[in-house]
C-alpha cells in the first residue's frame, strides 16, 4: 500500500519553480520565520539544487536528457531564476553554493531549440557581474561567484562590459589578496578576460594602453610574491606588450 501513495517526481519546469519558491523564502527576514522551518527549507533547497545538477550533468553513467535540460533551462531563463539563484548564494552552505556555481555554469551551455539562450538573456543583465565580481573581498562566496563570472565571461558581450568597468581596476587589488585561494581565482578570471575575445581584448588594451600596464607591471610583474609574477607572465604570453 505504501507504494499507492509515492510523492510524484517533479517535471524539470517544476523543479525550477520549486527552487524559485525556495529561494524567494530565503531571502525573508529569518526574525520573521521559527528556526526549525528555516533549516528545513533551506535543506530543501539544498536537495533541489542536487536534482536540478542531476538533470543537467547525468548521473553515473547516464548521460543527460536533451529535452529535460533544454526545459529547464527555458524555465530557468524565463522567470528569471538564474538572477535570484546567483542574490541568494551567500545565504546558502558551502556545499550548496558550490552546487550552484556549477549549475549556472553549465546553464550557459544549453541551448533550447537549438540555440543558446544565455546570451541574449545577458545583454539585459550585465548588472549581473556587479555583483559577482566585488563577491572576490569576501572569502565566503568569492570562488562560487568566480567560478560564475569566467563562464559569464565566454560571452563576448560580458567580457565587453567588464573590460570597460571599473571592475577591471580592481582585479589588480583581488589579484593581491592574501588567501591563495580566492587570489588564484581572481587570477584565473583575469587571464579569462584577457585571453577570450581577442578582437575586444585588443580594443581594450588599444584604448586602456597607459594605465593598465602600468599597474600590470608595478603591481603584478614586479608583485613581491613569486606566484602572483608567474601569473602575470602567464598572462603576458598572449601580447608581447604586457611586458613593456
Amino acid at each position: 500500500m505504501k507504494g499507492l501513495f509515492k510523492t510524484r517526481s517533479r517535471t524539470p519546469v517544476e523543479l525550477v519553480q520549486h527552487l524559485r519558491e525556495l529561494i524567494l523564502f530565503a531571502h525573508r527576514d529569518p526574525s520573521d520565520i521559527p528556526k526549525k522551518k528555516r533549516e528545513d527549507k533551506m535543506a530543501e533547497l539544498g536537495k533541489v539544487l542536487v536534482e536540478i545538477r542531476t538533470i543537467l550533468f547525468g548521473e553515473g553513467q547516464s548521460e543527460p536528457n536533451a529535452e529535460a535540460c533544454s526545459q529547464l533551462t527555458q524555465e530557468f531563463f524565463r522567470e528569471d531564476t538564474l538572477r535570484i539563484l546567483i542574490v541568494c548564494i551567500p545565504k546558502l552552505d558551502l556545499g550548496s553554493r558550490q552546487i550552484a556555481a556549477r549549475v549556472i555554469s553549465n546553464l550557459q551551455k544549453q541551448k533550447v531549440q537549438g540555440r543558446l539562450v544565455a546570451p541574449q538573456y545577458m545583454e539585459s543583465n550585465l548588472d549581473l557581474l556587479d555583483i559577482l565580481l566585488p563577491g572576490y573581498a569576501d572569502d565566503e562566496i568569492a570562488v562560487p561567484y568566480g567560478i560564475i563570472a569566467r563562464e559569464l565571461i565566454c560571452h563576448q558581450v560580458v567580457a565587453k562590459y567588464v573590460l570597460e568597468s571599473e571592475h577591471m581596476r580592481n582585479f589588480f587589488e583581488y589579484i593581491q589578496i592574501e588567501t591563495f585561494e580566492i587570489s588564484s581565482d581572481a587570477q584565473a578570471t583575469f587571464k579569462e578576460l584577457l585571453t577570450r575575445h581577442k578582437s575586444t581584448v585588443s580594443e581594450f588594451l588599444t584604448n586602456n594602453f597607459d594605465w593598465f600596464f602600468v599597474e600590470y607591471n608595478s603591481k603584478l610583474l614586479e608583485s613581491d610574491k613569486y606566484i602572483t609574477r608567474r601569473h602575470a607572465v602567464k598572462v603576458s604570453i598572449f601580447r608581447p606588450l604586457c611586458v613593456y
